[in-house]
């Protein structure tokens, strides 16, 4: 009885030891993500001129000598450590929801971040097939400003719509599961299922992400105030459709300047 009176126990500020804990592990994985997504993003950031106006990324590309599961695995190795960086502050406070231990907690933001891990092979495979196809197409890679900014207006009007504003409330609500979330599902199982509910509210604003410069430290600062903005303040359904006007307009300059420089 002393030793479950100690663990459910809290400090002044009302936040549980295990929490406590969780946080501390939390704060560390937060620097070493953002350490790491600093210092990749510099080595990534090289970028090739291609045929429309616009800048390929290196990090979609095989360096000299690099087999493609060499090029896969740094590029999932910056994803994660750039997932961490921009979910963890709107994800920390729907694992401190649960009254788990910390390490129940850790468990569940492991399945968290495995989701995510594997919405990066899905973007790996998607982008390098992509950007490929482009190098080997003048046609496409002339295309390419003009589809940019069609998937822009696209993302950007998904804010608008209500399936937008159903998965957002479903994200905000405790891991993903609407109304409560059952206790005997395990801590693992529970964190992907809040990691597919965060992938779906999230998916326009990591898809601007991509096509604005996927590496841009600008573009990945807005996003990630957006989705955090989303999840944790008052009326979400005013940030996403702010949001989605901002993305849309940014849509419309990106086809503008596409047809200026085509037609110049």
């Amino acid at each position: 009885m002393a030793q479950q009176f100690q663990n459910r126990s809290s400090d002044s500020s009302g936040v549980s030891r295990p929490s406590v804990e969780f946080i501390v592990i939390c704060v560390a994985a937060f620097i070493a993500g953002l350490s790491t997504t600093i210092y990749l993003g510099g080595s990534m950031a090289y970028e090739m001129e291609m045929p429309g106006g616009w800048k390929m990324s290196m990090m979609w590309m095989r360096m000299p000598g690099q087999t493609w599961v060499l090029s896969g695995l740094g590029f999932l190795l910056m994803w994660l450590a750039m997932m961490i960086a921009m979910m963890m502050p709107s994800a920390l406070p729907a694992f401190l929801k649960t009254r788990r231990n910390w390490r129940s907690l850790c468990y569940m933001a492991s399945g968290y971040f495995t989701i995510w891990l594997i919405a990066g092979f899905g973007t790996y495979i998607l982008g390098a097939w992509f950007n490929n196809a482009s190098m080997h197409s003048p046609f496409l890679s002339r295309a390419v400003p003009l589809l940019s900014g069609a998937i822009l207006v696209a993302a950007g009007t998904i804010q608008l719509t209500r399936w937008k504003l159903k998965h957002l409330l479903r994200c905000r609500s405790t891991f993903g599961c609407g109304i409560s979330c059952p206790q005997n599902k395990s801590s693992f199982l529970l964190g992907c299922r809040q990691g597919m509910g965060c992938c779906g509210c999230c998916a326009t604003l990591m898809t601007t992400q991509l096509v604005l410069g996927i590496m841009n430290p600008l573009v990945m600062m807005v996003v990630a105030i957006a989705i955090t903005g989303e999840k944790l303040l008052p009326k979400p359904e005013v940030i996403a459709r702010l949001a989605g006007v901002i993305i849309i307009i940014a849509g419309i300059a990106t086809g503008i300047r596409w047809a200026t420089l085509s037609y110049a």
